[in-house]
């Protein structure tokens, strides 16, 4: 077990990289060998890494007893694989369907598919989509943060304080702050840059849809 927590960065990652190449294999025995009953395996692979990810994740926690950013990112993979990972790997599927049918000198592509493909590049669409998951981020962004503040503070009247009061933020501590410990902190002021970062670009596409379109 010491040893799992020792390297259970480098297992996360091996883990990633196999899910990775099991997504590549899936396309390269599906379209470009034919086998397509055999290419299944590959995504069944792929939600068996997926599994492992989640159960490394909650190991580690019940080893430790803490919420660190190992969790985190484990977590974040996880909802994007069940999320946009999904519509990624649409995404991916149709790229594999070109590619390998034009080295095998086969259309592989169907008409639904070439009016997704152009739709994807439609300004309004892809400001449709940008706005969808700058929302969604909004929500997972709030409810992740509402739980580490309330592991933080007594009661909802605290945690408004701390809305209403920012001075906590500039201090650069966790004690002055509504998070119970320094690890949670450190993830919380760091997610907080990432989503307002995420948040100004996904509503640029709508503010300038056509800069964003050039």
């Amino acid at each position: 077990m010491n040893l799992l927590i020792e390297y259970q960065w480098e297992i996360f990652i091996s883990l990633e990289v196999l899910s990775l190449v099991a997504l590549l294999l899936f396309g390269v025995f599906r379209y470009y060998l034919g086998h397509k009953q055999s290419s299944l395996l590959f995504i069944l692979l792929f939600i068996v890494l997926l599994i492992i990810e989640a159960i490394l994740g909650v190991v580690i926690y019940q080893e430790t007893g803490e919420f660190q950013t190992f969790q985190l990112v484990v977590l974040i993979f996880v909802i994007y694989a069940l999320t946009f990972g999904i519509n990624d790997f649409r995404k991916l599927d149709r790229w594999m369907r070109k590619k390998f049918g034009s080295w095998r000198e086969v259309e592989m592509l169907t008409e639904k598919d070439y009016e997704i493909m152009n739709r994807q590049k439609d300004p309004k669409y892809i400001a449709k989509v940008n706005r969808r998951s700058a929302m969604i981020h909004l929500t997972i962004f709030v409810v992740v943060q509402g739980i580490f503040w309330s592991l933080g503070t007594d009661s909802f009247e605290e945690m408004r304080s701390y809305l209403t009061d920012l001075s906590w933020f500039e201090a650069g501590n966790y004690e002055d702050s509504p998070y119970p410990s320094e690890t949670l902190y450190s993830i919380g002021m760091v997610w907080t840059i990432i989503f307002v970062i995420d948040f100004i670009y996904s509503w640029s596409y709508t503010i300038f849809p056509s800069s964003k379109s050039e």
